[in-house]
């Protein structure tokens, strides 16, 4: 049982744990004429209860919109709401309502985890018989290291702790910025086990990561970023159908290779592999049975065939290259 598995959360009346409504950031670089737009007129609505990814390249402006949601950045113009509170109207219980892992290891290392967490409570000025610190230590895997001053721990065991400081107050949104950079594949695990287990009790979990497979096994809804706009913000299995692409890898006989493509293939513009061709296709207009039967009909014999159709990483160089 999780600490977060004894609390229930008021989900907010629109069921959306924030909402951005042209939100934007601009930074002046050089002098006064001088501008760069980090943000440029962001519309996002993050689900409440879900996981989502919020991905992009370097730069893209991933960091100054968490930043902005942490009050470390003010915004240049546009609304946010988070958890129901409106940033300009209510900061502090804004604030309140997230709980951010951010990607610097930026912890005091002349503290043990138990004394970090303790001292995070009082920040909040949550009550010593309210807080929970033994309780988050164990679930982040820090129960033996919870006295050990933190500079004697490892990367993967300071990142741990900061999922933990992130949790002391009990937030209905956990961001997490990069958490699992420069960790092993064990530790990776046992985090996203945590996230899950966070999510299951109600947790609405913001992710951003460069590691895509993790976002596509994770995420519930997915939204790329890309010098400063929104490329695309839909669920995660909507954005994977919507790529409007499917290969059809056909293997044909070797006495068949050299036959010159028919008409109706060729209308098919296909790709001429070492084993027969690849013919790409969106999936809502024609299928793979329909483009089987023509190859048939053109008196070509299948000996083997495949489907690729393309995945998040594929979307998301589509998008962002």
């Amino acid at each position: 049982m999780t600490p977060h598995q004894k609390k229930f959360f008021n989900t907010p009346d629109d069921n959306i744990a924030i909402r951005l409504t042209g939100l934007s950031k601009t930074y002046n670089a050089q002098g006064v004429s001088d501008k760069k737009n980090a943000l440029e007129n962001i519309n996002l609505q993050i689900p409440a209860g879900c996981i989502f990814g919020l991905l992009g390249p370097n730069g893209a402006g991933k960091s100054t919109l968490i930043n902005i949601l942490a009050g470390t950045v003010i915004k240049s113009s546009g609304s946010v709401t988070v958890w129901g509170e409106d940033l300009d109207k209510n900061p502090r219980q804004c604030k309140a309502n997230i709980g951010i892992v951010p990607q610097e290891l930026n912890i005091d290392v002349f503290l043990t985890p138990y004394e970090s967490l303790e001292f995070t409570a009082g920040m909040y000025n949550i009550p010593r018989h309210e807080r929970q610190t033994r309780a988050i230590l164990e679930m982040v895997g820090l129960t033996e290291q919870s006295h050990a001053y933190a500079r004697t721990l490892s990367g993967g065991m300071r990142r741990r702790m900061l999922v933990a400081k992130a949790m002391v107050h009990s937030p209905p949104i956990l961001i997490l910025d990069e958490p699992t950079a420069g960790v092993d594949v064990a530790l990776r695990q046992k985090l996203w086990e945590n996230v899950r287990n966070l999510n299951d009790a109600g947790v609405t979990i913001v992710l951003t990561t460069h590691y895509l497979e993790e976002a596509e096994e994770l995420c519930d809804h997915v939204a790329i970023l890309n010098y400063g706009k929104v490329m695309v913000s839909k669920t995660k299995s909507d954005l994977l159908k919507s790529a409007g692409r499917k290969d059809l890898n056909v293997t044909i006989p070797e006495n068949q290779k050299k036959q010159p493509l028919p008409a109706n293939i060729k209308a098919l513009n296909p790709i001429l592999t070492s084993n027969g061709f690849i013919i790409r296709f969106n999936p809502e207009e024609t299928s793979s049975g329909a483009i089987l039967k023509k190859i048939g009909d053109a008196g070509f014999k299948i000996v083997d065939v495949s489907t690729y159709q393309p995945d998040l990483e594929d979307i998301f160089l589509d998008l962002t290259s």
